[in-house]
């Protein structure tokens, strides 16, 4: 037992929940962001602003074309397993190998295929660190290994794991619909905590394909975090503090939710509120990608994401027009809502003494 141990640490393998729930999941939402959402605002872009280079076809494989974005899109599988690869510290022929590994599993994962990569390049990244470097034909053998691993578990592992993700996050999606109000709340206080703790909020949605009013919840519940702390933390924290945590991440105040939680609840209740607001007055609806409904206002993405979906939906004929009603609901949402409530119920807290001054300053 001590040789393995031995063996698991020279070859840093670490088998824990932060390891590949936490660096793991974080770092493939970073490939997600870098390929599939990226080609996505290309894509949008293009559309909108009638750039014909982002508009016309640059490639053309298998009879399929391509776009700019449309490459950027179609190698997300590839991205998110070499950014789990890097997470997991592997080495340089895992690594490559990984492209051809997360290439095959999000494809046979289907609209699950996010969550089919994250457990097959966990694991055929593990194998391919265990092996590397210890034979002298490590240049065949690691890549050999580490891809057999991954095409093996993708052809026999990734269609159930995407065709349960998929049913799950249909699930979430008729229950928001049927019971828009109780899971407008329950999705949106769940995925704005996800975002704010040091797993990766975007990269659940996109798992899920978390779509729609269920999708459009979860954009409510990211703002409400993000720009609720942002701006109760202003006295303390100032513009920088602000920017920071408005477009940047809330999980900044991760530290000091340590030292004192209740300076989450604002944030939550204010999630909690702004939820069910989403869904049963704006119908706010997510249909861009899925992995916009967990951005929030990260870099605008969660909005520019709600905005390629109206603009889908107009194309597609599933939307008449963008409506004034809809610019308001996203900017209420995002923005002025959280802005309002969240600093209000932490002034609340505080002159109960359950917050203090200085609680949520940022070194």
């Amino acid at each position: 037992m001590n040789s393995f141990r031995s063996f698991l640490k020279r070859k840093d393998i670490e088998i824990s929940a932060r390891r590949y729930a936490i660096d793991a999941l974080g770092a493939m939402a970073q490939g997600l962001f870098c390929s599939l959402l990226i080609g996505t605002i290309i894509n949008t872009l293009g559309t909108q602003f009638h750039i014909p280079f982002l508009t016309t076809a640059v490639a053309t494989v298998a009879g399929q074309s391509y776009t700019v974005g449309g490459l950027a899109t179609a190698m997300s599988g590839p991205a998110m397993a070499v950014a789990i690869g890097y997470a997991l510290h592997c080495p340089p022929l895992v690594l490559f190998s990984l492209i051809t590994v997360g290439f095959a599993s999000n494809a046979l994962g289907g609209t699950g295929g996010p969550l089919a990569v994250l457990f097959v390049a966990i694991i055929a990244a593990e194998v391919g660190k265990a092996v590397s470097k210890e034979t002298k034909i490590d240049l065949l053998v690691t890549p050999l290994v580490t891809i057999a691993v991954g095409i093996a578990l993708s052809a026999w592992w990734a269609p159930a794991i995407g065709a349960a993700a998929s049913r799950v996050g249909q699930l979430i999606m008729w229950a928001t619909a049927l019971q828009p109000f109780l899971m407008g709340i329950l999705v949106s206080v769940f995925v704005g905590i996800a975002l704010t703790l040091p797993i990766s909020s975007a990269a659940i949605c996109a798992a899920l394909s978390l779509t729609g009013l269920a999708g459009g919840a979860a954009v409510a519940g990211c703002c409400a975090q993000m720009v609720g702390f942002a701006v109760a933390s202003f006295p303390e924290n100032r513009w920088g503090g602000l920017v920071s945590q408005g477009i940047g991440t809330s999980m900044l105040q991760m530290g000091n939710i340590v030292r004192n939680p209740r300076i989450w609840i604002a944030p939550i209740v204010t999630s909690a509120i702004t939820g069910p607001m989403a869904t049963c007055l704006f119908h706010l609806e997510m249909n861009g990608a899925a992995v916009s409904s967990g951005m929030g206002t990260c870099g605008l993405v969660g909005q520019i994401g709600v905005y390629t979906g109206w603009v889908n939906d107009v194309a597609s004929g599933a939307k008449s027009a963008i409506t004034g009603m809809d610019w308001a609901g996203l900017i209420l949402i995002s923005f002025v809502l959280p802005a309002v409530i969240c600093p209000l119920l932490n002034s609340i807290l505080k002159k109960i003494g359950w917050v203090k001054t200085g609680d949520m300053a940022l070194n």
